[in-house]
């Protein structure tokens, strides 16, 4: 009730603000809202590249860490109410940009009127789902109407939607209730890195000379989700003591805990664990990477392009189902041994007893269309949704 009543009056401000600076002119410029800011980046960086006509503000909310290059845009503003000059500024962007990216939900866009000549794109942040989301997660049965209807407005404000396979446009088609012409098949920008082989080479010079005492070892990434009722304090599951000494010969540990979570790990076992949370580019992280150890996280998807091991920590499957509510075929269609205890990790690992004749599959499926031009096509895309039919047609003909 008391949650509901701070967003109906946030929402309230919101719209009156928007709706004053909607009375200035439109300008070409694209306004980025960033949660979490990798696909963004890519995108801009490749609008940069394209045309030397485009304006770029950047928007940070509160949990955005991700550390943009000047240079690659106009203006950089936290967007959020503890700063209210910046927040005023922030809404007048929004309603006189041309182009809007977004790459999560956010609420406002339920009480934003854009005006007619405006494009609203979802990046998102995930380039496949485990998890269900939009109008399929369960928790929204805990949800007033009210709220519901919000989050339909919200979705409705997507006219694009950026995809990277067709099984990720149909879980968005469910998810978002979107039709079939506001799915673009452009890639997922921020996949660009993977298929970048200098890309790798310096981030494995990078990490070399980070972590000189790693040597020859190889690198296990543990990338755990979150879990609703542990964001304050999460708990890492896994036996790090056993690990350590089963393991700690041939291999180090890095943890890389998701940005939601706020506490830190208390690194133990020098020189085996690592925690590279703060590490603002996972996909980097991907690329030093030996062997993936996660959840029901997204991370797999991209990963799998590597075509390397990976091991699916599900600890707590039953309960999670519950909560957050899983593709129903995740132990079946997982590229990597589900596993529920820190004893099978290490039984795995030492036998070997990965499904390897599974990865290339998986990564073909769900990265049909991100093949390392996905940030180009859709920086096009958006260079030509600026650009006024006429001169389109000129520059054509």
């Amino acid at each position: 009730m008391v949650r509901e009543f701070s967003i109906t009056i946030y929402l309230f401000i919101f719209r009156i603000i928007f709706s004053l600076c909607r009375l200035f002119p439109l300008q070409k410029k694209v306004v980025a809202v960033a949660s979490f800011g990798d696909n963004i980046h890519c995108t801009v960086q490749a609008l940069n590249n394209q045309t030397e006509d485009s304006k770029v503000v950047i928007l940070k909310d509160r949990s955005c860490t991700y550390p943009f290059k000047e240079g690659t845009y106009n203006e950089l503003l936290l967007f959020s109410l503890s700063r209210p000059l910046l927040f005023l500024k922030s809404i007048y962007h929004l309603a006189t940009a041309k182009t809007i990216l977004v790459d999560n939900y956010f609420g406002f866009l339920a009480v934003t009127n854009f005006k007619a000549d405006t494009t609203c794109i979802q990046l998102w942040h995930a380039t496949g789902a485990l998890k269900n989301f939009g109008l399929k997660d369960p928790s929204i049965s805990n949800r007033s109407q009210k709220a519901y209807r919000r989050f339909r407005k919200v979705y409705k404000k997507f006219h694009y939607i950026v995809v990277g396979s067709e099984k990720m446009a149909s879980t968005f088609r469910e998810s978002f209730d979107v039709t079939n012409k506001r799915i673009i098949r452009t890639g997922v920008p921020r996949t660009d890195l993977l298929f970048n082989r200098l890309e790798k080479k310096q981030m494995s010079l990078y990490f070399k000379q980070k972590y000189p005492e790693i040597k020859d070892r190889k690198i296990i990434l543990y990338a755990p989700t979150y879990r609703e009722g542990q964001l304050n304090n999460f708990h890492i599951n896994m036996d790090l003591k056993k690990m350590y000494t089963e393991l700690s010969s041939e291999y180090v540990l890095f943890i890389k805990l998701h940005p939601a979570i706020k506490n830190k790990l208390q690194c133990a076992f020098e020189t085996f664990l690592y925690d590279v949370s703060d590490y603002p580019n996972t996909n980097q992280l991907l690329t030093i990477t030996d062997l993936l150890i996660t959840d029901y996280s997204s991370i797999p998807f991209e990963y799998a392009l590597f075509e390397k091991p990976m091991i699916f920590f599900a600890y707590d499957l039953e309960a999670y189902k519950k909560e957050r509510g899983l593709i129903d075929e995740y132990e079946t269609e997982m590229p990597g041994p589900v596993v529920q205890s820190t004893e099978e990790i290490i039984t795995v690992m030492k036998q070997e007893a990965f499904h390897k004749e599974k990865i290339k599959s998986f990564a073909n499926v769900w990265n049909q269309y991100s093949k390392g031009n996905s940030s180009e096509r859709l920086a096009k895309f958006i260079i030509d949704l600026q650009t006024p039919i006429d001169q389109r047609r000129k520059a054509s003909g």
